[in-house]
């Protein structure tokens, strides 16, 4: 005999297990503290090399009026400057993906909770019927 009430909990979980679910299960197997840092590792290791680009490319925009003042201009505030802009770049990239990554953490982490307790009732509903 089908029970109707088993079959719309296992279409939603089977649902959810195709979409939501994959992102959530690779979120959920991390300790919060590792998925944290290693979200934060990577949003650096991607400004720092965001950085070098755009000042790469700032370099090579103003390369003529550079060499044309790099006697007459102040070298160690241009790289005191530079030094600012890189380092408060990388830490607002740091602190704004730890911000999501602890956001996204905790949401995963709900939502699995959600999952196991549909999961429990799932098998409470199969132990019954027998």
């Amino acid at each position: 005999m089908l029970n109707e009430e088993r079959i719309i909990l296992m279409a939603r979980m089977a649902s959810y297990e195709k979409g939501e679910g994959r992102e959530n299960v690779k979120i959920g197997n991390y300790f919060r503290s590792d998925y944290i840092a290693a979200q934060v590792l990577k949003s650096v290791i991607c400004a720092v090399i965001a950085f070098l680009l755009i000042f790469a490319l700032y370099i090579v925009y103003n390369f003529e009026p550079l060499m044309e003042n790099l006697y007459e201009m102040d070298l160690m505030a241009f790289a005191r400057d530079v030094l600012i802009y890189f380092f408060a770049t990388v830490a607002s990239y740091g602190v704004i993906t730890y911000l999501v990554s602890t956001w996204r953490y905790a949401k995963a982490k709900k939502s699995l909770r959600c999952y196991y307790n549909n999961l429990k009732k799932l098998n409470s509903l199969y132990t019954e019927s027998k």
